[in-house]
């Protein structure tokens, strides 16, 4: 044998940063890396690490709680996998399976933390809070829709396309007046209207079958939304004082959907920029993100956010053809700049 014929030996598996993320003394470190103070993250931890664990003779495996803090630093960063895969010390097919594998746990405590309210106690209580926003009655929840901007899918390519002409899933929800999410759909296209959204939705079926009176409460949206008796939106010409005041109280009450998704998108980057994954996959991490924001609602995370070391560009905008500078400018201003 050739002194430089060696036989092949395993490397161990090295975890680089890790322990080192959790094993400081600074607390402010750990939250602003994952979004989340210690003890949350020892709370998920209790919630899906026992399913997390994996029989395996492999030299030191991946435990449960890194495997979190893998899925929760791809959350928050929104980076490559590549990259979250070099910050760990594991490779990109480690990540992408440990990703994959905890986000289907989370998405399984979607009941658990996503509950539209039904209960006469439950109703009331929102519908008192909601009414001290701005003095709007009977309020239950309050509806809207966000983008989450994918890369171009390889099936039905077009139907993603949305109105602002990128490649995106159509997502929407309902939250209470904390801004906790009551009900999620994220399994449209983003060129589906909003109304087609609601109308098909599991949520309009149970309001249609419910809702008998304004005592049952009432759902406030926007004009993209048809008025329904269970569906409050605006005037588009308010004819009369009381219905500006009307528009004003609405627009005030349903701000805090708005409110929410904008906590979301900040508190998980990966739902601000592109998600780099086929729409099935965008669909769970999606879900994903809202259990772990309700979750976080629960356990009285702050929603201030320190600002990332490694902040990530959007991406840019394809332009077809050979724009000249006013074509770019406008596209420029159309995308980055509202």
């Amino acid at each position: 044998m050739a002194d430089f014929d060696i036989p092949n030996a395993r490397r161990p598996r090295q975890f680089r940063r890790i322990d080192r993320f959790t094993e400081t003394d600074d607390p402010e470190e750990i939250r602003r890396r994952f979004r989340c103070t210690p003890d949350s993250i020892d709370r998920i931890e209790r919630l899906i690490g026992h399913r997390l664990e994996r029989p395996t003779g492999r030299n030191q495996p991946l435990t449960p709680r890194q495997q979190i803090l893998i899925t929760l630093r791809f959350f928050v960063s929104g980076n490559f996998l590549q990259l979250i895969g070099d910050t760990f010390g594991v490779d990109i097919a480690t990540v992408s399976r440990v990703v994959t594998t905890v986000t289907d746990e989370l998405c399984d405590l979607k009941d658990q933390t996503i509950k539209f309210p039904t209960t006469d106690r439950h109703k009331s209580i929102i519908k008192q809070n909601f009414f001290k926003i701005a003095g709007f009655p009977s309020v239950i929840a309050a509806i809207d829709g966000t983008h989450v901007r994918i890369i171009v899918p390889h099936e039905h390519e077009e139907q993603y396309v949305n109105r602002k002409h990128y490649h995106s899933v159509n997502v929407q929800a309902t939250c209470d007046h904390r801004g906790v999410f009551t009900s999620i759909n994220a399994t449209w296209p983003g060129s589906t209207h909003d109304a087609h959204v609601f109308r098909t939705s599991v949520l309009s079926d149970y309001l249609e079958a419910h809702h008998h009176g304004l005592e049952d409460g009432i759902v406030l949206g926007d004009s993209a939304y048809p008025c329904r008796k269970f569906l409050m939106t605006p005037y588009l010409h308010p004819g009369s004082p009381q219905q500006q005041m009307f528009n004003d109280a609405h627009a005030k009450t349903r701000n805090v959907i708005e409110r929410a998704f904008g906590v979301l998108k900040r508190r998980f980057h990966v739902l601000h920029g592109e998600v780099r994954m086929k729409p099935g996959k965008v669909t769970k991490i999606i879900l994903a993100c809202v259990v772990l924001h309700n979750l976080a609602k629960a356990w009285g995370e702050r929603e201030a956010f320190p600002e990332e070391e490694d902040p990530q560009p959007p991406p840019l905008v394809q332009l077809e053809g050979n724009p000249d500078g006013q074509a770019i400018r406008d596209a420029i201003t159309a995308n980055y700049f509202r």
